[in-house]
């Protein structure tokens, strides 16, 4: 079994967007897009991607948030529209959680607004394992072979500046009711969230960036002897591993798949994770885009190093 994973798209759309919806946090997020993002991101490199994805040899497709970069409705319908056109694939094949940006404001969250467009891609094969976080029912579980892929939401309306991710209480309790399930106990896990669960060093870059609960999350994890953690965030590629008392986790970060830069480990890319009949993790790999053919070079996903 093979999953495609890609992340952070930071599709950008004003269209018909009235001036007082930029009077809260997207006024400071409208301003860095000018600054800094808006030259790099560019909404072309992930309809490659997903149609280099329509034409591979893939079962499933993982997307770890930020779809949109103001979590505004036109956003949310490029995205989607951009994702049905190019993918092609029946929702139940993609799976897709949210990231920081998807809830950029307490509106979002409060409109259910990532539930609307997205429904469909969160849609859990255990529904009563699931509980109501306010954006939405998480977390969700597809049972797929021997895969149980499991969303969270790491995603939380956060003061400007901030892009911070908390699981919460109540989902993290659903988190250990969903792995000790039967139907996903003996199967691999295989858990999507936007937030990395392994925070940087520094306590200030943590508070700022990092996911708050990350060391209760991992807490429910250390019954496993394998499975993988897909997560996006920092726009960039990168491999880590995350030790249990039963084995080791592979935690597998995806960069923007957006991203125009002149750097190996975030230039626009997706991986690919590939699985043998038992569950067992046999291949990681990444495509990055070559945006002058739209071709994809194949390599190896780099080990994570903290800067």
């Amino acid at each position: 079994m093979r999953i495609a994973h890609f992340s952070d798209l930071h599709i950008l759309s004003l269209a018909g967007v009235l001036p007082h919806r930029f009077l809260n946090k997207r006024l400071s997020g409208y301003a860095n897009l000018k600054l800094k993002r808006g030259h790099i991101h560019r909404p072309a490199y992930v309809r490659a991607i997903a149609r280099e994805i329509a034409r591979t040899s893939i079962d499933h497709v993982a997307i770890t948030g930020d779809i949109t970069n103001l979590a505004l409705e036109p956003e949310f319908e490029a995205a989607r529209a951009l994702l049905q056109d190019a993918l092609g694939l029946d929702p139940k094949n993609v799976s897709v959680v949210p990231g920081n940006h998807d809830l950029y404001t307490r509106g979002a969250l409060r409109t259910r607004r990532f539930m609307r467009y997205f429904g469909p891609f969160v849609e859990s094969d255990l529904p009563e394992l699931a509980v109501d976080i306010g954006l939405g029912r998480f977390p969700f579980v597809r049972l797929r072979g021997p895969l149980a892929i499991v969303g969270l939401s790491s995603a939380v309306p956060r003061l400007p500046f901030v892009a911070a991710g908390r699981i919460g209480e109540r989902q993290l309790d659903a988190f250990a009711r969903v792995l000790a399930h039967p139907d996903v106990r003996s199967r691999t896990p295989v858990v999507l969230l936007h937030h990395p669960v392994q925070n940087p060093p520094s306590r200030l870059k943590t508070l700022l960036e990092g996911l708050e609960d990350a060391d209760a999350l991992t807490a429910h994890v250390q019954g496993f002897a394998h499975g993988l953690i897909l997560h996006g965030h920092l726009h960039r590629r990168q491999q880590r591993h995350l030790e249990t008392r039963a084995g080791k986790l592979h935690v597998v970060g995806a960069t923007s798949a957006s991203l125009h830069h002149d750097t190996h480990e975030k230039m626009a890319s997706f991986n690919v994770y590939e699985f043998d009949d038992t569950g067992k993790l046999v291949e990681v790999e990444s495509h990055i885009l070559e945006p002058e053919t739209e071709t994809f070079r194949v390599t190896e996903v780099p080990h994570a190093t903290w800067s």
